[in-house]
């Protein structure tokens, strides 16, 4: 087992390692920006080491920087949370060089998944069903109308390096193509610095629905059941579940499989999830996998009662896992609690927060790193907590929900509390009648 981790993240996920660290008697280093000297995440840790300016590009995404702390704190293994450098094979392979355990699959691995066509590629191999597409990258818009004329429109121009919604496009009709090809490529560039784009077939009123899984360096891979993730934004996730409203045991199953092909085809190592599209008439296609822990694993956690984190370091160590499926023993919903407007059409809201409350109570579980005090940086994600509750139904899950937000105290900055208490009371919401649109037609204005 390791000696002693650093954490290459921020925030609420850097202080989430450190807990189940320090309950493993693993000693922590957390690293951090000058804009992030007062989070809970550096007092927790530790040691920890200031490694740069606000910028990311001067901090957090700093491979030399974070090397360096690894390097005079004698670190043997890096934790790189979500976000930030945690699917970057070049980091990983770094990590490798130097002889410190890079605690997530190897550089081989994510490359595999971290391009979209190569990871389609793959999973077609392993027969994971897939959505109909180009099958490589776009040569020139021209192109692009040749494949949408094959599979039909609608069609959507996604980034083959792309991630956060960032250069996708849904194209309705052949004269929208080649300006949104070239928008597209634009953003890719500019955002993956890979203008790769390719096409698949847009699948109307689909479910977000994922798998996550554990695979260990003997080869094993195990499904934990899925979370339901189409509540979402501008394709940011705004609340996951678990189990899915939409989900029957003859689907679970089915997708559950299919996921655990995907991670054997890449021999996979680590926690990830295998994310999916599901059609209204319930079949799934691949969309991606994310080579990394997700924002969401609480759910997950909550559901089969066991730490995601702990198995992650465990698998990096070289522990085997139990050959065995997960299933949901209850029911969690997670709200994400973001520093924004959402009156404003969602618009950042960083700044002081001097006052903040968490609700308590069985089954209630807050994850941040903010407080009374806590100044809210411009430079990052906006999200300052994750508020899980855990039932025995959906039905007294979300109720649950409904009572730990109203406890929520937040002020001094705007929050997203409001948005997610309006959600509990539709009744779209409650009966489980959304799909990835569902926003769309959401209003906070008073009906």
């Amino acid at each position: 087992m390791f000696n002693k981790i650093l954490i290459a993240n921020r925030g609420e996920i850097a202080l989430r390692i450190i807990r189940t660290c320090k309950e493993m008697g693993i000693l922590t280093v957390a690293v951090y920006s000058t804009a992030d000297k007062d989070s809970l995440h550096v007092r927790f840790a530790d040691e920890a080491v200031c490694i740069g300016p606000p910028s990311s590009a001067d901090s957090y995404l700093s491979i030399p920087k974070i090397m360096a702390a690894v390097e005079i704190t004698n670190a043997d293994a890096v934790h790189p949370g979500y976000g930030f450098l945690s699917e970057n094979a070049d980091f990983a392979e770094v990590c490798k060089e130097y002889n410190v355990k890079f605690i997530g699959p190897s550089s081989e691995m994510i490359s595999k998944m971290g391009d979209k066509i190569t990871a389609k590629d793959t999973m077609i191999k392993a027969d994971v069903p897939v959505v109909p597409g180009s099958g490589g990258l776009l040569k020139d818009a021209e192109h692009g109308l040749k494949v949408a004329k094959e599979i039909g429109y609608p069609v959507m121009l996604k980034a083959t390096a792309g991630g956060g919604g960032k250069g996708m496009r849904i194209v309705w009709k052949p004269e929208e193509l080649k300006e949104n090809f070239e928008k597209a490529q634009k953003e890719a560039a500019v955002s993956f610095s890979n203008d790769g784009i390719y096409v698949e077939k847009f699948i109307e009123e689909p479910r977000h629905i994922e798998i996550q899984i554990l695979g260990d360096q003997h080869g094993n891979v195990v499904h934990m059941s899925e979370r339901d993730c189409s509540i979402q934004r501008r394709h940011q996730k705004l609340v996951e579940e678990s189990p899915s409203p939409f989900m029957t045991d003859e689907l679970r199953e089915e997708m559950g499989n299919a996921a655990i092909r995907a991670g054997k085809a890449i021999q996979y190592e680590g926690v990830g999830t295998v994310e999916f599209l599901v059609d209204k008439y319930r079949k799934f296609y691949f969309m991606e996998m994310n080579t990394r822990i997700q924002v969401e694993h609480c759910v997950t956690e909550e559901v089969i009662d066991m730490d995601l984190i702990k198995e992650q370091i465990r698998v990096a160590a070289g522990e085997q896992i139990e050959e065995k499926n997960y299933y949901p023993l209850m029911h969690a919903i997670e709200c994400r609690i973001n520093a924004e407007d959402v009156y404003n059409d969602f618009r950042p809201s960083p700044g002081n927060i001097h006052s903040f409350h968490s609700p308590k109570g069985l089954g209630v579980r807050v994850d941040t790193h903010v407080y009374a005090g806590y100044s809210v940086p411009p430079f990052y994600d906006s999200m300052i907590a994750k508020l899980i509750c855990r039932a025995r139904t959906r039905e007294e899950c979300i109720l649950k929900m409904e009572r730990a937000l109203d406890e929520f105290i937040i002020e001094g900055v705007k929050t997203t509390v409001p948005f997610h208490q309006k959600l509990m009371q539709d009744k779209n919401f409650n009966s489980g009648n959304f799909n990835t649109g569902f926003i769309n037609d959401f209003s906070m204005e008073d009906e």
